[in-house]
């Protein structure tokens, strides 16, 4: 099924994929991807820097989005706490947390699905439960929502910064001084799609907070507090200052060992029950080979 939206456009000179982004709330890689069979401006296809004009036709085919029936599988879960509203999670490094691009089966909600038939769906068939993700390379805490309620309460802890979320990160270099903050936007890279930068362009604000815990001869290890919640924020961040988080395969040095993917682990999670709004905290060990990477490290 095809719908065609028309829009006569009222603006003058602002980019094709920018103007459709807005008008369609769809993100401009979205945008980008329909350029070339479901839009025309004029009856002429464009490209997405095109610049429009007032008085510009523009048709959007808008095609019914394909579902997949998400199937259970039976995955061992690290579950660390339980009950009728919420799901908290230890996450193994390696695992997706939900599918998407093709990927439907070996998901953190694979396994929640055949662990329990209660997720919220809030977040659409393929995110049931979701409240927020961590990148598949990194290991640790997550909380799940079983239920529509539970959901909003907790998706309002994370917009207003409530939700605390602490982050161990293995990172190159010594970093001198104990504390530091991070405050750079971060967007998508222009010139990698599947990287994310820290950009003045179509950015939001994001903050990272940290202190050393550990110095070693070319490695600091660090304790990362996020403030915001940005795509890939803690890689971004530490790269940007020059202290890439070690063993990261899209923001590292060449020479790590990617084998576990990047040295960054949720360590703690805490929030406030959104049912009972008791407050709940949660703390998680480093997996064996991160402890093993530190221990090395020691020696040297």
């Amino acid at each position: 099924m095809v719908e065609t939206i028309e829009i006569i456009v009222e603006q003058q000179d602002i980019r094709l994929d920018k103007l459709l982004s807005d008008q369609l709330n769809m993100s401009r890689t979205q945008i980008q991807s329909m350029l070339e069979e479901d839009v025309s401006v004029n009856g002429k296809k464009e490209k997405a820097s095109y610049k429009v004009k007032v008085g510009d036709r523009i048709l959007v085919s808008i095609r019914e989005a394909k579902t997949y029936a998400i199937e259970a599988q039976d995955i061992p879960l690290d579950i660390v706490y339980e009950d009728h509203d919420v799901i908290v999670v230890n996450k193994e490094s390696g695992m997706i947390v939900h599918p998407s691009s093709g990927i439907y089966t070996g998901t953190l909600v694979n396994a929640l699905m055949f662990h329990c038939h209660d997720l919220s769906g809030i977040n659409g068939v393929n995110r049931p439960g979701i409240v927020h993700r961590i990148d598949k390379e990194t290991s640790g805490l997550l909380v799940i929502a079983k239920n529509d309620l539970a959901h909003q309460g907790l998706s309002l802890q994370l917009k207003d910064h409530s939700m605390q979320r602490e982050y161990i990160a293995l990172v190159h270099g010594v970093i001198e001084h104990d504390r530091g903050t991070i405050q750079a936007p971060i967007g998508r890279d222009s010139q990698d799609r599947q990287k994310m930068c820290v950009t003045k362009n179509n950015s939001k604000e994001a903050i990272t907070h940290f202190h050393v815990l550990q110095r070693f001869k070319d490695f600091t290890l660090l304790s990362c507090r996020l403030e915001t919640g940005r795509t890939h924020q803690i890689r971004v961040h530490m790269a940007f200052i020059k202290h890439p988080v070690y063993g990261d395969p899209k923001y590292g040095k060449r020479k790590d060992d990617i084998s576990h993917g990047q040295y960054l682990h949720a360590k703690t999670l805490g929030f406030v029950h959104p049912i009972t709004q008791e407050w709940m905290a949660f703390d998680s060990a480093l997996p064996d080979w991160f402890e093993e990477k530190i221990s090395t490290l020691m020696k040297i």
